[in-house]
C-alpha cells in the first residue's frame, strides 16, 4: 500500500514543537506547507524525499567519519520536512548573534593583549592559561582590521518553555554551510510555490558575502587580492565543503604543500612560477599551520606562515588563537564577556553551566551527575559526553572519576528538552530532537545567514545531532512575511 504521508496524526507530545502548536494547528509560517503536504496524493512525497536524496548522492555531498571501518566518506542524512522561523523571532536571533560576536572579538583582542577582563577578577587567569586552545604566540597579535573571528557558527537550541539557548560557539574553523546551500538548491525544487508564496529568505549569496569578507581583510593599496582556501587534504571530514567554497567563491583550494614563504611573503605554487597570496580563508586548526610556531611535526601547515602574518603581510581567516572562545568553560563567562566589554544584558541567554574547576559548582555536579550533560573542554561531535539520563551507573563512575583529576576540563549542563520538528519515519511522521547553527561573518560589518544548518536528531528519543553520531540536516526556512501576507500570496499562486 502506498504510504500518504499528511499531519492528521502527528502528535506533538510534550516537547516544543517547531511547526505545530500544542494543540495540533500548524504555526503561521508552516501553515502554507502543511497544506501543501497533507494536499499531495499518496506516495508524492516520498518520492520527493527519494529525489532530493538521489540528487545529494550525485553532488557528492558527503563527510567523513574519523574510525569508520565502513569507509571513509557517507552521505550526509536529510529529511525533506523544514525547520521553520518566524520573522519576529529571526529578528531576536540575529541581534543577539551580532552583539556575541562583537564581544567574543574583544575578549579575543584583550587576552592576548591587555587582559582587562582578567585583571577585573571576571575571569580566572588559570582557567584562561589552561584552555588547551590558547596561544601564547599569539600574544600581541593585531590581525588585520583588529577582526579576529570572521567565521563563526554558533550552535543554538530551544528548550520546552520556548527560549533559544546558546549551546556553543565555534569561532576555529566552523563546518556545515556548504550543506545549506544544498539543501536549499534541492528544496527549492520541491516546493517551489511554497517558497514564492511565504518569501522564505535566500540563502545562496552566502558565497559571495564570504568572498567580500575576505577581500575586506586585504590592505587597502591591494584593490583585487589573491585569495585562497587552505585544506588539510580529501581525508578531512569537511573537504567536500572546502572545495565547494572555493569553487563558488572562484577562487584556488590548496594544500599547505602548494604554499611556499619567501622574501617575507607567502607564495602559491603555479605551473608558471610563484604567484603571491594575500589572504588565506584556512580550514586547518592552529595546531597544525606553521610546523615552526605550532606543531613540529606538521605537514599539513606552511613553514614561516605565522612571521609573515605578524608582519601583516598575510591575513589569515579565522586569526590565529582564536579556538579559546570554543572551549566550553570560557564559553561559561560569555554573558559576562557582553556586560563587561558592551555594557549590555545578553539577548540570547547561555545554557545554565557549571564549570567543575569551582569546588562548589564540582560537589553538585557529582551529586547529581545522572541528572546532567557533562561535557569536556575542548572536545566536539558528540564525543567526550555524558548524557546523565542516559547513561549507566558504571558510565557516571567513569566520568566521576574524570573530573576528580582534572577538574579544569569539564562543565555540566542542565538536560534541555531539545525542541524538534517533524521527520519522516517510513509512512508516517515522528518528532526529532533539532538544532540550529547559524553562521556569521564579520568583515565591513556583522552579518548573519539568514538560517543556517538546522541538525537533527534522527534516532528516536536521542539529543545528540551531530553526524558523526547518526544525526542528519533540515532546510531552514525564514520567513520574510507574516502569515496573512503569506496566504494572500499563496491563493494567487
Amino acid at each position: 500500500m502506498t504510504a500518504s504521508h499528511n499531519f492528521e496524526t502527528y502528535q506533538t507530545e510534550d516537547f516544543f514543537d517547531e511547526l505545530f502548536y500544542p494543540q495540533g494547528q500548524p504555526r503561521p509560517g508552516s501553515r502554507l506547507l502543511v497544506e501543501k503536504i497533507n494536499s499531495l496524493p499518496p506516495g508524492e512525497l516520498k518520492q520527493r524525499q527519494e529525489e532530493i536524496e538521489r540528487a545529494l548522492l550525485r553532488m557528492g555531498i558527503t563527510f567523513a567519519v574519523y574510525g569508520d571501518r565502513a569507509g571513509t566518506e557517507k552521505i550526509f542524512p536529510f529529511d525533506i520536512v523544514p525547520r521553520i522561523i518566524e520573522p519576529f523571532e529571526w529578528g531576536h536571533i540575529e541581534a543577539g548573534l551580532k552583539q556575541r560576536i562583537m564581544a567574543l572579538n574583544l575578549f579575543l583582542h584583550d587576552i592576548y593583549h591587555d587582559r582587562q577582563i582578567v585583571q577585573a577578577g571576571i575571569l580566572p587567569r588559570l582557567l584562561l592559561e589552561k584552555a588547551r586552545s590558547y596561544r601564547k604566540v599569539c600574544q600581541g597579535l593585531n590581525p588585520p582590521r583588529g577582526i579576529w573571528c570572521h567565521i563563526t557558527g554558533t550552535d543554538l537550541v530551544r528548550h520546552s518553555d520556548g527560549a533559544i539557548y546558546v549551546l556553543e560557539d565555534n569561532l576555529r574553523c566552523p563546518s556545515g554551510v556548504s550543506y545549506v546551500l544544498q539543501n536549499r538548491m534541492v528544496m527549492k525544487r520541491s516546493f517551489p510555490h511554497v517558497f514564492t508564496a511565504s518569501q522564505i529568505r535566500p540563502v545562496t549569496d552566502y558565497p559571495s558575502r564570504l568572498y567580500e569578507t575576505l577581500v575586506h581583510l586585504a590592505p587597502d593599496h591591494i584593490p583585487e587580492p589573491t585569495i585562497v582556501v587552505l585544506t588539510p587534504g580529501v581525508y578531512n571530514s569537511a573537504y567536500y565543503e572546502h572545495s565547494f567554497l572555493a569553487q563558488q567563491m572562484g577562487v584556488e583550494l590548496v594544500e599547505g604543500r602548494d604554499l611556499v614563504v619567501k622574501d617575507g611573503f607567502v607564495y602559491m605554487r603555479m605551473t608558471d612560477g610563484f604567484q603571491r597570496v594575500d589572504v588565506i580563508y584556512r580550514r586547518i586548526d592552529d595546531d597544525f599551520l606553521d610546523p615552526l610556531a605550532f606543531r613540529e611535526d606538521s605537514m599539513l601547515g606552511v613553514p614561516g606562515l605565522m612571521d609573515v602574518y605578524r608582519r601583516g603581510r598575510v591575513a589569515l581567516a579565522n586569526a590565529p588563537g582564536t579556538g579559546v572562545a570554543d572551549d566550553k568553560v570560557i564559553y561559561a563567562f560569555v554573558p559576562d564577556m557582553i556586560r563587561f566589554y558592551l555594557n549590555e544584558e545578553p539577548i540570547l541567554p547561555n545554557v545554565p553551566t557549571y564549570v567543575c574547576d569551582r569546588e562548589e559548582d564540582r560537589r553538585y555536579v557529582i551529586d547529581h551527575i545522572g541528572e546532567l550533560v557533562v561535557k569536556a573542554a575542548n572536545e566536539a561531535g558528540g564525543y567526550g559526553m555524558l548524557v546523565g539520563p542516559h547513561s549507566t551507573r558504571e558510565q557516571q563512575r567513569e566520568f566521576v572519576e574524570k573530573i576528580n583529576e582534572n577538574p579544569r576540563n569539564y562543565i555540566a549542563q542542565p538536560t534541555l528538552s531539545l525542541s524538534r520538528v517533524p521527520t519522516m519515519v517510513d509512512d508516517h511522521f515522528e518528532g526529532r530532537h533539532v538544532d540550529l547553527r547559524p553562521y556569521v561573518l564579520y568583515g565591513k560589518s556583522v552579518w548573519v545567514l539568514p538560517g543556517g544548518l538546522t541538525r537533527v536528531a534522527l534516532r528516536k528519543g536521542s539529543l545528540v545531532v551531530n553526524s558523526s553520531q547518526g544525526g542528519g540536516s533540515k532546510d531552514t526556512w525564514v520567513v520574510a512575511r507574516s502569515a496573512s501576507e503569506a496566504q494572500e500570496v499563496g491563493r494567487e499562486l
